[in-house]
């Protein structure tokens, strides 16, 4: 028996490590709009420049707390652009940065396969659900 060659394992081991840089990074992307808000909050800067309390009151029924985490997590994810105007009382807009106006587009199409195929997921889960009950009323 012979042993494969040793550039085929070095290639499949390359093929290996890029699928996984891949898969975390695709996995780190879709983290950015994990949480419950992220997306509401791209949709509503979207729009353009947005005050604190506008952002609060667009998104009800967000509570201040979520909001500020949220808008926190996304400056730190490069996602958008806080400015403080040196005012009385101090003015704090929030912006898209560059980086997170490219959301947009990623963004439309989700929404759009979502408004197109959402009902057959909400159908699936039905019929998943009810498979399930039954496996557990027949044990």
């Amino acid at each position: 028996m012979t042993a494969p060659p040793v550039a085929a394992d070095h290639a499949h081991a390359r093929r290996i490590t890029e699928r996984t840089r891949s898969a975390r990074l695709i996995r780190d992307s879709i983290g950015l709009l994990s949480s419950k808000w992220s997306v509401d909050v791209l949709l509503a800067l979207g729009d353009g420049t947005r005050r604190y309390h506008e952002l609060l009151e667009d998104l009800a029924p967000i509570s201040e707390k979520v909001l500020t985490q949220t808008l926190r997590a996304m400056e730190r994810d490069g996602l958008l652009v806080r400015r403080v105007h040196a005012e009385v009382p101090p003015r704090v807009e929030y912006a898209l940065s560059p980086l997170g106006a490219t959301m947009a587009p990623p963004l439309k199409a989700l929404g759009s396969w979502s408004l197109t195929h959402g009902k057959r997921v909400e159908e699936a889960r039905e019929r998943f659900d009810t498979r399930a009950a039954a496996r557990v009323r027949a044990a």
